[in-house]
């Protein structure tokens, strides 16, 4: 924890009469006296608060906001506020009786949400530390709140450490929270309590606290993002007479569509949207439009509000093309083929199941769109059979297909797979150098299989290259410029990377911009009929066999296995059946595993079905109030059958007429 606070901003229990004599001398003299070491972020704030004219005898903050003040602050913080609802619900139960309290102030260092230890929360009333004061430097002088908000940065501040007599009782630590957009500060966690529970620890708490309140501030913005473009994106997609521009409800720039920069630069309109990008006044209002005046170059009637369920949830900005004469248009030639003329792109991929029906049809849209796709699946279950058919549809598909498993790689061999290096780069290197995976994409599609196990010091590098356009070989100090279509893939939960901070947040806005679930096997289960007539026709004619028969027991026998494995696993046991068995696969020539998962599957039919004869036979006998001869009759078989029946499945004695049949 220590690695995420700066150094010197812990305060020094024993220091502090010391410090008090300092802070003295200061009123009296505006300089400090040369023998106490006071830290310089509190020599600095001692001095601007002298600057601020602040009171140094101030006893409390000023008066508490009016209730309704307070609710219109906080309704204005309500992303912040439920971003943060865990963990201060967690301080009120883990600091009671702790003699600390926990507050969130927004970035003005309004406090707007306290809880913790009660008595303390008491205490703190008398000096105005309370939801609805607020706590800034101005207002309060040297204090964490107020100090870590002016800072950017962890901070803790003891007992005379404070610029105002009647706050110098308390000991507090806060470390501010920033916007995991754009990283703006949104506001400050403080841990506070009377002087005598100061602790280090504080620190870390505010520190870790803070850092979980961003956690959950982008997982939140993720699920967002990932709305918004699921909504957007067969427009993104279909339009090809107009540039299209994506904006979340907060103006920044989700996606852009293929012509977005071209129908940009072909109106003048100089727009930088090859990295982080907002336009303020595309910001939605409460009512769901735009909260401030539209810059000159965008006219009103050039806005779609993107919706679902009557909510705004963003907006889609067309760019039309410039007439050039009697209203025709220009624009770039594209790809306008239906999906279904893109088939052959996704011929390796067989199923006629819903799920992968679905995701079939997904990827077909999204090959004419030229935006980064992330596949995301279990391993085998078909990921770079989707990027080849996306690849091989799509917009690119004259180009060159580079694929690389981010996995397989050490970091330096990934390094230098990707990127390339320059001749004489290290010990061993080739001459002449070497192109890298990155740079031999140009023109066509570059395939990043797991990518969610990428080093993070290459996140960065990738992040770069798909910002700028560009790349540099190691050794080399002049970039290249790159220009490919991105797929990645990943068995991981991505989301749940960026919020263990195992992957860089910025690097998964560029990567998901958005995505397709590929179905393991197991879910598409009637599939494995047809795919395994494919791979077999497929692998016979690899190996040069003739096409074998696959009995139906075999089948039955593939459809009841689970297949961790996925559609890998299924093409290497047919593969080796093919090559072992004769002109008809039987269960026997099934691996060992699976004849065990068959017997298996086989013994629990069977149980089923005895089952369900033993209760027909049972109701059989009730209805025919315990006459056999009836009974034998009702089921169509011979009395002498029905009573093997009864011995078989424990049916001691024939019930008396009203007796219900008793069971052994």
């Amino acid at each position: 924890m220590s690695s995420l606070i700066p150094k010197g901003v812990f305060s020094c229990p024993e220091d502090n009469q010391r410090i008090k004599a300092a802070w003295q001398h200061f009123l009296q003299s505006a300089e400090l006296p040369g023998d106490v070491a006071v830290r310089p972020p509190i020599d600095q704030s001692w001095r601007r608060c002298l600057d601020s004219r602040v009171d140094p005898g101030l006893r409390q903050a000023p008066e508490p906001l009016t209730e309704a003040q307070l609710q219109a602050i906080r309704e204005r913080h309500r992303r912040l506020l439920d971003a943060s609802m865990p963990v201060m619900a967690m301080a009120r139960e883990l600091m009671a009786q702790s003699g600390n309290i926990m507050l969130l102030a927004d970035r003005n260092g309004m406090v707007i949400e306290a809880g913790g230890d009660y008595a303390t929360l008491s205490q703190a009333e008398r000096i105005h530390l309370m939801p609805g004061s607020p706590w800034n430097e101005q207002f309060c002088g040297t204090n964490a709140i107020g100090t870590a908000l002016l800072l950017g940065q962890p901070v803790q501040i003891h007992a005379a450490e404070h610029f105002c007599e009647g706050i110098k009782r308390w000991t507090c630590s806060a470390s501010v929270i920033r916007d995991p957009r754009d990283g703006h500060i949104l506001g400050a966690l403080d841990v506070s309590g009377e002087s005598q529970s100061f602790s280090r620890h504080s620190l870390a708490l505010a520190v870790t606290t803070a850092h979980r309140i961003e956690s959950a501030l982008a997982r939140h913005e993720m699920a967002s993002r990932y709305r918004l473009l699921e909504l957007s994106i067969e427009q993104l997609a279909a339009h090809h007479d107009e540039g299209l521009l994506l904006f979340d409800p907060h103006g920044f720039l989700v996606r852009s569509n293929l012509h977005g920069p071209a129908a940009l630069a072909a109106r003048g309109i100089d727009l930088d949207i090859r990295g982080a990008c907002r336009l303020p006044a595309l910001a939605l209002g409460p009512e769901g439009s735009p909260a401030g005046p539209l810059p000159d170059w965008l006219p009103g009637d050039w806005l779609r509000p993107v919706q679902a369920r009557g909510e705004v949830l963003g907006m889609l900005v067309r760019i039309p093309w410039p007439a050039r004469a009697a209203g025709t248009l220009v624009a770039p030639k594209a790809d306008q083929r239906a999906p279904a003329e893109r088939a052959p792109g996704f011929a390796r991929l067989v199923g006629n199941s819903a799920a992968m029906v679905a995701a079939l049809h997904k990827a077909q849209q999204l090959a004419g769109c030229n935006v980064p796709v992330l596949l995301q699946g279990e391993t085998g279950a078909g990921k770079e059979a989707f990027a080849q058919g996306i690849h091989y549809s799509g917009i690119g598909r004259e180009g060159p297909f580079v694929a690389i498993n981010c996995g397989s790689l050490s970091r330096e061999l990934l390094a230098s797979e990707l990127f390339g290096y320059a001749e004489g780069a290290f010990t061993g290197a080739r001459r002449g150098g070497m192109k890298g995976k990155i740079e031999a994409a140009h023109g066509g599609t570059l395939f990043l299989d797991e990518i969610g196990e990428m080093p993070l010091d290459l996140q960065s590098h990738l992040l770069r290259a798909l910002e700028e356009g560009e790349i540099y070989r190691l050794g080399e100090c002049e970039p290249r410029r790159v220009d490919f279509r991105l797929v990645t893939a990943t068995h991981r939960d991505l989301r749940e990377e960026v919020a263990q901070r195992r992957f860089r947040q910025d690097l998964f806005y560029r990567v998901a911009v958005t995505s397709i679930r590929i179905p393991p096997l197991r879910e598409r289960r009637d599939d494995i009929p047809l795919l395994a007539g494919h791979i077999l026709k497929r692998e016979a004619e690899r190996h040069g066999r003739p096409l074998p028969e696959l009995d139906p027991e075999a089948l039955q026998a593939l459809m009841a296995h689970d297949w961790p494995g996925n559609v890998r696993e299924l093409r290497n046991v047919l593969e080796g059946m093919l090559l072992l068995g004769g002109r008809r696969l039987t269960r026997d020539d099934l691996p060992d595993e699976l004849r065990q998962s068959a017997r298996l599957a086989a013994g629990a039919v069977e149980g089923q079905l005895e089952e369900a004869e033993r209760e027909v036979i049972r109701q059989a006998i009730e209805r025919s109030r315990g006459n056999l001869t009836q009974a034998a009759k009702a089921l169509g078989i011979a009395k002498s059958t029905l009573y093997l029946r009864l011995r078989k499945y424990g049916m001691s004695r024939v019930p008396e007429a009203g007796e219900r049949l008793r069971l052994e």
